[in-house]
């Protein structure tokens, strides 16, 4: 008795539907443009990190700061459209796609390049969920000592200071959500939450903006020094403080670790010069509130800036302005949590689905429904099962460090920017134009390199004394702001 044919698999290793249409490569049809490009990019980008540049600047200064935060962005955007041609292979105009950025450097540069990306790569998507996860609990806790402040009167220096709040209980609130939100099948299908976030971004970095201005208005607040932060710090502590600084700028404008699978959301044709526009916008407008807040945040509050200007409470009042834009932070978070994690449930379930492709626990649905603005979704049990728990190992993670992690995420961005966001996609290019080596424009993009290569040890090893000073006295699930 012959064999029954299995299941027509796409081009992920995924159970065909006949609800759905395909691309020529088998994949299932990207819909994405440059608008929804620039949203995932908008939502990966800025962060609540937007809100620490003018802490960047008190260690940095008013020209150096400055002159950092232009410099990344340049690089970044130099750098995105040279990945961006990688996308296709072995040159722009090839039909042959680049899924992941794992791929691109696989094919372009080989097998050992590969596994030095993959590492960086995913360890860093990771590292962000659970970064993401710390941070929107600090929002929420944030919300909730606002509002102590304002009905007790106090403030956070009173001596019997009453707002002290864990924040345990919001942590475990976002890992909640982010378990529900996890099933979505994959990135194209979240472009509405991208859109939610970039607008909540907007949101909260218009409020920080405003509130800023305020503030340098008044005539009781220092308006910041060109050498930056020197008043009772030693040359050391000044110099670990500047390559944090460093690192923060860096990770800040890291979103290099997506590119390509934000690229393969695209329809065709045209995805590549799509994805162009989409990347200049992204950076014109994260420069745009990068440098307004991080130079007026700096004006208001001059060498003492905070190093959040809202959540760690530069400002107190208006409490209710205040609420409104913390809110808008963790809504923000709920997004870029799954533009950030989406990349690496999908490098895992479809390493799965072509390994074992014809296994009847990795392709089950429960359901599969269409749903208006998102497409065919899928309930499967493999897939409810193994990212929650990603997901709650993300959240006790959140849980266990407390508020040293973002000096480890700083840390994990320093290691990143170099690799990811300069090295590979140079390499990438030099592979894919021929450049000859020694020639003016091969010499110029290892002058990059270099350059690059040194910002990111210097503020790695700034982040480790973060992390050894946040961490003394430091007691697990003890996290409270």
């Amino acid at each position: 008795m012959p064999n029954k044919p299995g299941p027509e698999l796409d081009s992920k290793g995924l159970r065909r539907s006949d609800q759905e249409k395909y691309d020529e490569d088998g994949h299932v049809a990207r819909t994405g443009g440059w608008v929804s490009a620039y949203a995932h990019i908008v939502t990966a980008v800025i962060g609540s990190g937007v809100l620490s540049l003018a802490w960047s600047m008190s260690w940095l200064g008013w020209p150096a700061g400055a002159l950092c935060i232009f410099f990344f962005a340049w690089v970044t955007l130099y750098c995105s459209e040279l990945l961006i041609d990688a996308y296709r292979w072995p040159d722009v105009d090839s039909t042959d796609r680049n899924y992941t950025y794992m791929e691109a450097v696989t094919r372009y540069l080989g097998k050992e390049y590969a596994i030095f990306c993959g590492v960086i790569q995913y360890l860093n998507m990771f590292a962000t969920g659970v970064g993401y996860t710390l941070t929107a609990g600090v929002a929420l806790t944030a919300v909730r000592k606002a509002n102590c402040y304002h009905f007790s009167g106090t403030t956070k220096d009173d001596p019997d200071n009453p707002c002290t709040f864990s924040q345990t209980p919001w942590i475990i609130f976002m890992g909640a959500l982010q378990i529900f939100f996890s099933q979505i099948q994959d990135i194209d299908r979240i472009w509405i939450m991208s859109v939610l976030a970039t607008l909540m971004s907007f949101c909260y970095s218009f409020i920080g903006l405003g509130l800023a201005i305020a503030k340098a208005a008044e005539h009781d607040h220092g308006t910041g020094t060109a050498d930056g932060l020197w008043e009772d710090q030693t040359a050391a502590t000044k110099t670990w403080g500047i390559f944090q600084a460093l690192g923060s700028i860096a990770f800040a404008y890291s979103f290099s670790f997506i590119l390509i699978e934000i690229t393969d959301t695209l329809r065709s044709p045209g995805e590549n010069a799509n994805m162009k526009k989409a990347t200049r916008a992204g950076i014109a407008t994260t420069t745009f509130f990068y440098a307004s807040i991080g130079f007026i945040g700096y004006a208001a509050f001059g060498n003492g800036a905070p190093g959040n200007l809202i959540s760690g409470f530069g400002f107190y009042q208006p409490y209710w302005l205040v609420d409104i834009a913390n809110v808008a932070i963790f809504v923000h978070l709920l997004g870029a949590f799954q533009v950030w994690m989406q990349p690496l449930y999908s490098f895992v379930e479809t390493s799965l689905y072509r390994r074992f492709p014809r296994q009847a626990w990795l392709q089950y649905d429960l359901f599969a429904k269409k749903v208006p603005g998102v497409g065919i979704v899928r309930l499967s049990p493999f897939r409810l099962i193994w990212r929650s728990i990603t997901v709650v190992i993300i959240t006790i993670i959140a849980l266990l460090l407390g508020n040293c992690f973002n000096d480890i995420i700083a840390f994990l961005g320093a290691i990143g920017f170099a690799p990811l966001t300069v090295f590979l996609p140079i390499q990438m290019h030099i592979a894919q134009k021929k450049i000859p080596m020694f020639s003016a424009k091969w010499c110029g993009l290892q002058l990059l390199n270099v350059i690059c290569w040194i910002i990111s040890i210097v503020a790695a090893i700034g982040s480790i004394d973060g992390v050894i000073v946040d961490t003394q006295g430091f007691a697990p699930f003890q996290t409270t702001a």
